[in-house]
């Protein structure tokens, strides 16, 4: 029941007139006229577990203003369980770990952990977008070109300004999906906004994004056939603060007008709509509570 209403949500939200969304587009990961570089800067491993590489830069394995947490502690917790049947291929990035999918050439979802003090990175964005190839199945910007989409970031490159390595890797193809503009410079750039809001205040928060596909036929671009999604979810979770909380949200893809409020979610309502697991790793106890509750009013409070 839960999951069919949540598809009428997205079907009547993509069938809504382009009303003005009102929102600000400097921020945006907008990028459908920017040119682009197919070579990566250096070499990537394919990667079978979530382990970190010891040898990334030091402050991701600093102590953060969350008492005696530290940031492997959260960074554990990104594990997501995603069905047997579901193509995977997992990488980890500097600043990002994925599951990428070389059948919708598009991750499955996309998780890292956001300090507040990374926000205020002094990393500026370098838009070249590049093809990871030792990931099998990643698209080139060819893929992309006149295709009427958007290159959407799933990690946005505003969350990685506190590394030059990080900034590079977040511009992988493997970390977009086909987007379209209204929603990539509209609803979900203001979400990515309120995010780094949210890691500003509560010290750290977890981020896992991805595609929605829904469709039966779905729709595909470029030469390699990446897929389009029909929609988005992002899922947020506070477990350091106070009172550990989570959130997640669904767009359409497509125009998103209206207020962020209503397209707010439980996670529990995000894993029953793509069968995935969230933060899988962490206690139970605290899991269950981050998962069952979604009061927007809470995370919105200054």
């Amino acid at each position: 029941m839960k999951k069919s209403i949540i598809i009428i949500l997205i079907i009547a939200a993509v069938c809504i007139a382009y009303g003005a969304y009102g929102l600000s587009k400097s921020d945006s990961d907008s990028d459908s006229s920017i040119e682009s570089s197919e070579s990566p800067t250096g070499p990537f491993d394919v990667e079978s577990s979530m382990k970190k590489d010891s040898g990334k830069d030091s402050k991701r394995n600093s102590p953060k203003n969350t008492g005696n947490k530290t940031s492997a502690n959260g960074e554990k917790w990104l594990t997501v369980k995603i069905p047997d049947n579901l193509p995977s291929v997992l990488k980890d990035y500097e600043g990002f770990t994925l599951s990428f999918n070389p059948e919708t050439h598009c991750p499955n979802w996309v998780g890292w952990e956001l300090l507040g003090e990374e926000t205020q990175g002094s990393q500026t964005r370098n838009n070249q977008f590049w093809q990871d190839t030792e990931v099998p199945g990643c698209p080139t910007t060819k893929d992309y070109s006149r295709s009427n989409y958007d290159r959407g970031h799933m990690c946005p490159a505003a969350d990685q300004k506190w590394s030059a390595q990080a900034m590079t890797d977040c511009f992988s193809l493997t970390n977009m999906c086909p987007q379209k503009h209204e929603l990539n410079a509209g609803a979900w750039n203001t979400l990515e906004n309120k995010s780094r809001n949210w890691a500003r205040r509560d010290s750290a928060i977890l981020i896992i994004s991805g595609p929605i596909f829904e469709s039966k036929n779905v729709k595909t671009i470029g030469e390699m056939g990446v897929a389009v999604p029909d929609a988005f979810f992002k899922v947020i979770a506070a477990p350091f603060a106070d009172q550990p909380r989570g959130i997640a949200f669904v767009y359409p893809n497509s125009n998103a007008p209206g207020n962020m409020e209503q397209y707010a979610l439980t996670i529990d309502e995000v894993e029953e709509l793509t069968g995935y697991d969230f933060f899988s790793s962490m206690p139970k106890n605290l899991q269950n509570k981050i998962e069952s509750t979604a009061s927007y009013k809470l995370w919105n409070h200054r």
